[in-house]
C-alpha cells in the first residue's frame, strides 16, 4: 500500500505526473473497430465524425494470425487519421497473453501522444492495475510524453467484481470501468449465451389468487410474469465503485445487433443508474447511444429552472407543486454539466439545450 502523499508521484523517472482529476469528456459511445481490416480503417475519419470515442480492438475479436496486423494498423491510424474531436482508445490483449507486452510497448512509444485511454481486459484485482501502471510510466518516460495515458478496466470475472472497489482505487491513472457480460457470465457459470441484455427465463411471477387452491398448468400460465435484468446487481455495484473513486462507469456491449429496441432499453437503464456511455459494436448502435446518453432538452430546461430559482442551492422551494432542495439541486447540476460538455461537441444539442443563459 502506497502512502497517500506518494500516490500522485510518477512511477518512473521522467514520466509525466499523474492526473489528480479524471477529465470528463463526452464518451456516450465507445465504437469498436478492427485495425487489421483495411476497409474498416479507411472508414475511420467518417466514423470519427459520428462518435465520441473510437476504439481500436486488439483483443478477443481479432484472430491470432492478425494480432500483429491489428497492432500495426492502429499505429497507422494514430499517426495519420484525422479524428477531429473524437478520442482514440484501444483494448489491448489480456495480461496473461503473449501479445500484451508488445501491445503496450509499441503503442505507447509510437502513438502515445495520440492515445487517450488503454482498456485492459479481465482485470481481477488492484495488482493487475499496479502492473500496467508502472509499465506505462516507464514507457511514457521512454517516449517523452508530457501527459499520462489513462487506464480503463473491464469487469469480466467474478473475482474482478468482488474486488471492484480496490480496482477503481488502484491508480490515479484509472479512467473508468466497463461491464463485460459475456466473459463474466462464463466465469460465473451463468446459464445464458447472450452478450448483455435480459433473458426470458429470468423472471418473477405474480402471486396466485387467494382462492386459487391447487393450480393446474393452465392457471399457472395465466399468471403474469415480468422479465428481470440479469446485470442489475453488477452494474449498480460498478457504478457505486466508480462514484467512490471519481471515475466513469460504462455499460459495455449489447450483442443482439438486430434488436435495437432492447438495446435502447438496456442502454437507458444503464444511463439512469449513472453510466455515462456504452459500447457500440455496429453503426446502428451509435445513434442509440447518442440518443440515450444525451439528456432530453426538456430535462435540461427543467434543470436550468431549478438551479435558477434555487440560487445558491440552500433551503427548499416549491416549483410546479414539487419540492426542490439541496439534493435535487445537485441532481440538476449533474444534468447541466453533462449538457454543457455535449453541447461543446454537438451543434444540434447546443441549439436544443440553449445554455447561453443557464446559471
Amino acid at each position: 500500500m502506497r502512502s497517500p502523499k506518494d500516490f500522485f508521484a510518477p512511477l518512473a523517472i521522467g514520466a509525466p505526473p499523474p492526473l489528480r482529476e479524471i477529465p470528463v469528456r463526452p464518451s456516450r459511445m465507445i465504437h469498436f473497430f478492427d485495425p487489421s481490416n483495411p476497409k474498416m480503417v479507411a472508414k475511420v475519419p467518417d466514423m470519427a465524425a459520428k462518435v465520441d470515442v473510437l476504439l481500436g480492438n486488439l483483443e478477443d475479436a481479432i484472430p491470432i494470425d492478425r494480432k500483429e496486423a491489428a497492432r500495426q494498423g492502429l499505429v497507422e491510424v494514430g499517426r495519420n487519421a484525422d479524428l477531429g474531436g473524437a478520442q482514440l482508445w484501444t483494448r489491448v490483449n489480456a495480461l496473461e497473453s503473449p501479445w500484451l507486452l508488445d501491445d503496450l510497448t509499441t503503442l505507447v512509444t509510437e502513438i502515445g501522444d495520440r492515445l487517450d485511454v488503454i482498456m485492459v481486459p479481465k482485470v481481477e484485482g488492484p495488482e493487475d492495475i499496479h502492473y500496467v501502471d508502472r509499465l506505462l510510466a516507464q514507457l511514457e518516460a521512454r517516449a517523452g510524453l508530457d501527459r499520462p495515458i489513462l487506464v480503463h478496466a473491464l469487469l469480466e470475472t467474478a473475482r474482478g467484481v468482488a474486488n471492484v472497489e480496490e480496482i477503481c482505487l488502484a491508480s490515479p491513472r484509472m479512467q473508468g470501468l466497463s461491464l463485460g457480460p459475456a466473459d463474466l457470465a462464463a466465469d460465473r457459470r451463468m446459464k445464458t449465451t447472450r452478450v448483455g441484455g435480459g433473458h426470458p427465463g429470468y423472471l418473477v411471477r405474480e402471486d396466485p389468487p387467494e382462492d386459487a387452491g391447487g393450480e393446474d398448468g393452465e392457471a399457472a400460465a395465466a399468471r403474469p410474469t415480468y422479465q428481470q435484468d440479469l446485470w442489475h446487481y453488477t452494474l449498480a455495484r460498478m457504478v457505486d465503485a466508480c462514484g467512490l473513486a471519481g471515475i466513469l462507469p460504462y455499460y459495455g456491449p449489447f450483442g443482439d445487433i438486430k434488436d435495437t429496441l432492447a438495446c435502447e432499453d438496456q442502454f437507458r437503464n444503464a444511463y439512469l443508474l449513472g453510466c455515462v456511455g456504452a459500447w457500440s459494436l455496429h453503426p446502428v448502435q451509435i445513434d442509440i447511444a447518442k440518443k440515450v446518453f444525451s439528456p432530453e432538452p426538456s430535462e435540461v430546461a427543467w434543470a436550468k429552472r431549478v438551479v435558477s430559482e434555487m440560487g445558491d442551492g440552500s433551503g427548499a422551494v416549491m416549483i410546479d407543486g414539487k419540492m426542490q432542495d439541496d439534493a435535487t439541486y445537485k441532481q440538476c447540476l449533474v444534468i447541466l454539466d453533462l449538457a454543457r460538455s455535449l453541447a461543446e461537441r454537438d451543434a444540434d444539442l447546443a441549439e436544443a439545450y440553449d445554455l447561453e443563459d443557464a446559471p
